[in-house]
Order: C-alpha cells, then sequence, then structure tokens
C-alpha cells in the first residue's frame, strides 16, 4: 500500500528513467491490466488510467472505490487500472512498460485524450512518464505522490522554493530522475500546454510525504491542489478522489 524501505532505496539509488545498469534486465512480463470501457457504447472519449502505490494490487483499486466513483458520476471514460509493480521498478523498465503495455497500444486504438492517475509510487510513475514522453497525456492526478529522497527536498526547500532552486540547479545525469524531475516541475509553466500536462496534487495533512507535496504545490494554480486531513493511507485518499472527481474535468458526454 505505502512505499517500502526497499522500494525508496531503489528509487533514489536507480532511476525509473531507465538506469540501474547493473541491475537492470528488463521484464518481458506486462503488466497486468484491468479494464472498465463500460461507459460508452462505443469508446469513450478520454481514458483514464491508474496506477496503484508500491506493494498495491490493481484489485485494491477497485476495491477501495475508485473505479466506482466514477461510473457514479456517469464520466464518460474507460477505465484502466495498470498493474505498476515494484518488480518494474526493481528492473527499471517501469515506464517503458506504462507505455509499451498501455498508453501505446490505447493511442493505437484511437484514445487521444488519456490521463493518468496514480497514489504514492504510482504518482511518481504519472509525473516521471510526462517528464520522459512529453505531448502523451493530457493530465496527471498525483494523490499523496513520493516525490523524491529527502535530501534533495531539503535542498529544495532551503533554496526558498522550486522557483529559486531552479535558478540555481545545474541539470544532471538521466540517471538522477529525482532531480530531473524537480528541474522539470519547477520550470514547467503552470497549467497545462502541448508538452506539459495540468497537474492536480492532494494530500493529507499528515502525510509523511507533505514536505515534497507543500513544495510541487507551489508551482501549481492554487485550484489544482486539494488537501484534507489524514495521513499516507486511503481515509485520506478515498475523498481526495471524491473532490477532484466532482470538479468534472472529465467529460460526461460519450460524444464530448
Amino acid at each position: 500500500m505505502t512505499l517500502s524501505r526497499r522500494a525508496a532505496a531503489l528509487v533514489t539509488g536507480c532511476s525509473l528513467l531507465g538506469g540501474c545498469s547493473l541491475l537492470r534486465r528488463p521484464s518481458p512480463i506486462t503488466m497486468d491490466l484491468l479494464q472498465d470501457d463500460n461507459a460508452c457504447s462505443a469508446q469513450a472519449p478520454v481514458l483514464l488510467v491508474l496506477l496503484p502505490g508500491a506493494n498495491m494490487q490493481p484489485a485494491e483499486m477497485l476495491q477501495e472505490g475508485m473505479v466506482q466513483a466514477v461510473r457514479q458520476r456517469q464520466l464518460a471514460v474507460d477505465v484502466v487500472v495498470a498493474g505498476a509493480g515494484l518488480e518494474y521498478v526493481y528492473d527499471g523498465s517501469i515506464l517503458d512498460r506504462l507505455r509499451q503495455d498501455v498508453i501505446a497500444p490505447y493511442r493505437a486504438r484511437g484514445y487521444r485524450r488519456i490521463w493518468l492517475a496514480g497514489i504514492s509510487l504510482g504518482g511518481f510513475v504519472a509525473l516521471g512518464y510526462a517528464l520522459r514522453h512529453p505531448g502523451q497525456v493530457e493530465g496527471i492526478v498525483a494523490l499523496a505522490p513520493y516525490l523524491g529522497r529527502r535530501a534533495l527536498l531539503q535542498e529544495v526547500a532551503a533554496a526558498g522554493g522550486p522557483a529559486r532552486w531552479r535558478e540555481s540547479a545545474v541539470a544532471r545525469g538521466a540517471d538522477d530522475v529525482d532531480h530531473a524531475l524537480w528541474m522539470w516541475l519547477a520550470s514547467k509553466p503552470q497549467g497545462p500546454s502541448a508538452e506539459a500536462p495540468a497537474v492536480h496534487l492532494g494530500y493529507g495533512f499528515e502525510d509523511r510525504f507533505a514536505e515534497g507535496h507543500r513544495l510541487l504545490a507551489q508551482t501549481l494554480p492554487a485550484n489544482q491542489v486539494s488537501v484534507v486531513p489524514g495521513g499516507h493511507d486511503w481515509p485520506a485518499w478515498r475523498p481526495l478522489w471524491s473532490q477532484w472527481l466532482d470538479r468534472r474535468l472529465l467529460p460526461t458526454a460519450c460524444g464530448a
């Protein structure tokens, strides 16, 4: 359900963008996918890809009502829950698998509007995907995302926030995914663009990653940030998800 110490160490020491050369043995196993495409009689105008957190199975996203919440609001979206498990983090292939197993096949089927919604490590993966593959997703919902190693977050905070940090930060190699992600977040324009999707952030006041969340919030319009009581678990994530869905940013008409 949450980011394990082992996963945190690997994410810190390796790169979701293709590092871990000594460990990297890209898994030939495709992601498990759970699909709900019952919104429209034909293909819905939007594909919503849900990315679980570390140690979280795709079925948990269904059990906790994330897909049901979408259907209760009669949104015209097809939903895919991707089994973006830790095995893909360990071998450094998670972003490639997300592209090969989900984004590319569904784009080939005609989906042009794609949203990624991730919890914890899933939020980090969603942001990393947008960084690595600009222009492929319309928006991101990051619920309590893991945002990198603590030392980097402290460095950003000590500089006076992401914008001030970006002024003096020096680009590093692609293997430093945390650093690359913050360089991107601090420099991208607020709001969506052709290359930079809209990012919507939600987190709990007591979340153990809240330090990073507050920094990320500085890069976003206020109406794209939601905070509720709670920590790094479903009692906070469920209401955050409901609040975001109630904003009706996804279409309700199948012909939209």
